[in-house]
């Protein structure tokens, strides 16, 4: 099946089916830290004396942190359904994409993708990953000093979305019929300081509305 014919990416089986395998690992890895955490805790507090408290205060707080880390990622999950509930998924090749920060660009970015305003196809709208977390596999692939076997895997990536708005961006399994590494990318291109009018880019009451269907809020998705 085409990735490109439902007229939703969420009408994809491949897509459902590694949409709830991405949900699964990020479920496992909520409980796995905070087990870890409590382990760790029960065993200082319980077996050991108070002299090892200082071996393990670097684990335990960066377990807690990874944790409490976990807490933001699981609702993105859930976010990134109503996305591809809500946009088909369009396949770009070569698509531009860089790791330093775009002056034309307000806010955090953490990498950026462009690709075409679907009013006016000639344009190129930016797209940026606006958490630090969860892109170390993109990020990796971005760098200038990637190895060409590493760029190979995202010179074809998967986009449900408007580059106006919000997207989910994905990377072809080996297969090339199933996405992973779903990620949020979001509008942030500034004008003068602010954002720049959706209008500006032909963008539709339509258009607007169904960006707030998948999610598209006054800040950053």
């Amino acid at each position: 099946m085409n990735p490109t014919d439902p007229s939703v990416a969420w009408e994809h089986p491949p897509t459902r089916r590694a949409w709830s395998k991405q949900l699964v690992v990020t479920a496992l890895a909520l409980l796995g830290w905070i087990a870890l955490w409590v382990a760790l805790l029960a065993i200082l507090v319980v077996f050991l004396s108070p002299g090892y408290t200082i071996l393990f205060v670097p684990f335990l707080l960066y377990s807690f942190y990874r944790a409490f880390l976990q807490l933001f990622v699981l609702p993105a999950v859930f976010r990134m359904r109503r996305v591809l509930r809500e946009y088909p998924w369009r396949l770009y090749s070569d698509a531009p994409y860089g790791l330093a920060d775009r002056p034309d660009v307000v806010g955090r970015q953490n990498g950026w993708f462009e690709f075409p305003n679907p009013a006016r196809p000639e344009e190129l709208l930016p797209m940026v990953f606006p958490r630090h977390w969860g892109v170390g596999w993109w990020n990796r692939r971005m760098s200038p000093r990637a190895k060409p076997e590493l760029k190979a895997q995202i010179a074809v990536v998967w986009l449900a979305g408007d580059p106006r708005f919000i997207g989910v961006i994905a990377a072809p399994a080996s297969d090339e019929s199933t996405p992973r590494r779903f990620r949020f990318l979001s509008q942030q291109a500034g004008s003068d300081g602010g954002r720049r009018s959706v209008a500006d880019w032909g963008a539709t009451a339509e258009d607007i509305e169904r960006g707030r269907r998948a999610g598209v809020r006054s800040g950053r998705p």
